[in-house]
């Protein structure tokens, strides 16, 4: 089961690595005329004008957000989530892992509520079939999916590092400074 679901927190994983990359495409035609000019050119689009769409900001935010929730569970699994163990680290033994239990507990409750009213979010707007306000009237479900899913699948890995630890398991790996350096 956990195997599943490390190869689940990889596909949302790489899913936010290629909406960073689509981040960087509509910052770059928004904000450079002539990567805009030549992506319409090698597209076939017509432009007249020299025309920089003026949609694809609001479309960078898009992937932005996608972007960061569908990697929040590959970076929660591998502990390289930003943890603040000022208090964490000063415990050992049972008392560290009750400490992590209770971290671990109110995060899952604070996720998994994320989770839950991101997905009623997508919900709804597909319901009542609501539209973004830009120039370009995209369903706003489109986009909020990236995010309901990222929530979804972080919500779950939180859960699951949760059980880990209620029966016994490792305490989740801290990232130290000398790993970070080794790292990269």
């Amino acid at each position: 089961m956990r195997d599943i679901l490390r190869r689940l927190y990889d596909i949302t994983g790489v899913l936010g690595g290629l909406f960073m990359i689509l981040l960087l495409v509509f910052v770059l035609y928004s904000v450079w005329p002539g990567v805009g000019l030549w992506m319409q050119q090698s597209l076939g689009l017509p432009n007249p004008f020299n025309y920089v769409a003026r949609s694809a900001d609001e479309l960078a935010g898009y992937a932005m957000c996608a972007s960061a929730f569908l990697a929040f569970a590959a970076t929660f699994g591998r502990g390289e989530h930003i943890r603040v163990t000022l208090i964490l680290q000063r415990f050992e033994g049972r008392a560290r892992r009750l400490l992590e239990l209770w971290c671990l507990g109110v995060g899952a409750l604070l996720a998994g509520y994320l989770a839950w009213y991101s997905v009623k979010l997508c919900y709804v707007s597909w319901q009542i079939n609501d539209l973004s306000t830009g120039l370009i009237a995209i369903p706003l479900w489109i986009p909020q999916l990236g995010m309901a899913i990222g929530a979804v699948v972080f919500a779950i890995a939180i859960v699951e590092q949760l059980v880990v630890v209620a029966l016994g398991g490792p305490i989740m790996r801290e990232v130290s400074v000398e790993d970070a350096r080794i790292e990269r």
